[in-house]
């Protein structure tokens, strides 16, 4: 697992012991796996928790770890989004993203791509031509970070964000390598800009390491791990690759790694818009209504129109099963 890694922690700056109340584990739920797009496996790692707890985001594929061989990448057909945004963090190997506002471009190991879909946008993912001739591991997630209702409609944004551009930290005692995508931790910035402020951070604990963050206390907290073993919470909760927590409220993160192997976990959280949502397939809106509208813009070609095809042609709609809420 490379992502952005360096030869040795010490020399980062480190995130001092924080102060403050322990947040406690809600809950550990183990994400079923299921495919995406045109057949790559994921986790869905949001899947049976109540969307209060997750409030801001709304869902999260862990894509593979898989090892392609020759002709197997696959990726995404061109699909609409409204009224999120999309988050995709590629930890090993590369995708391609492209999308009907001229954004776009190639990651690949520690790089994100930050996709506001706003009022509307076609996008595609897929792997490059010479990944799919050769194969290779393929590694990473998608994150789905919900509007407020007064930035459904918002124009589409696009960043990128390379590897060499997020905030390397280390933890106090220097066992642990944090890299802040987004977001603020222990006043170190990452450079991810969003409309619903949150914090997303990939941390490699080393084995037998404990670590304690200060977490905003307005925000809700998750940690998923994405690869290894260890503990959540003061409380020492059993976690392993695949698994969510869910924390409580409280003003500090704890985690572990086991004894004899690595924790690599995905630390996230924002500030809750509390606001009702309706999603269906690839829309996150606030009503019934404002879905059917998304579908039927999306019809009539008022979503945006892929690039060199002409306008009104007809596009195949990801449906995203496995996370509809109505």
């Amino acid at each position: 697992m490379p992502a952005v890694t360096v030869e040795n922690v010490l020399v980062l700056p480190r995130v001092a012991e924080p102060e403050g109340a322990e947040r406690k584990v809600l809950s550990v739920t183990t994400a079923p796996s299921g495919l995406e797009g045109e057949g790559f496996p994921v986790r869905r790692a949001f899947a049976g928790v109540d969307l209060r707890l997750l409030d801001p985001f709304v869902h999260m594929d862990q894509m593979g770890a898989v090892d392609y061989g020759p002709g197997e990448p696959k990726g995404t057909p061109w699909h609409p989004h409204r009224g999120f945004e999309t988050v995709t963090y590629i930890i090993d190997g590369t995708f391609r993203h492209q999308d009907s506002n001229g954004g776009g471009g190639l990651i690949t190991n520690g790089d994100t791509q930050w996709m506001t879909a706003g009022g509307g946008i076609l996008h595609i993912e897929e792997p490059p031509e010479d990944l799919v001739m050769s194969g290779g591991l393929f590694h990473g997630f998608q994150l789905w970070v919900n509007l407020p209702a007064r930035l459904k409609m918002t124009q589409p944004r696009y960043q990128d964000i390379r590897a060499g551009q997020v905030a390397l930290l280390t933890s106090a005692d220097g066992g642990s390598l944090l890299r802040v995508i987004a977001g603020s931790l222990g006043g170190h910035e990452g450079p991810g800009v969003t409309h619903t402020p949150i914090t997303l951070v990939h941390a490699t604990v080393s084995p037998g390491a404990q670590v304690r963050v200060p977490w905003d206390a307005g925000f809700n907290a998750l940690g998923y791990v994405l690869a290894g073993a260890g503990t959540a919470g003061a409380e020492k909760r059993p976690v392993t690759m695949g698994q969510l927590a869910v924390f409580g409220a409280g003003d500090v993160l704890t985690f572990g790694a086991g004894a004899k192997q690595e924790l690599d976990i995905l630390l996230l959280g924002g500030q809750p818009i509390r606001e009702p949502v309706a999603a269906y397939g690839p829309f996150v809106m606030n009503t019934r209504a404002e879905l059917m509208q998304a579908f039927e813009d999306y019809q009539a070609g008022r979503l945006g129109s892929i690039p060199a095809v002409l306008a009104g042609s007809a596009v195949p709609i990801d449906p995203h099963p496995g996370h509809d809420v109505l």
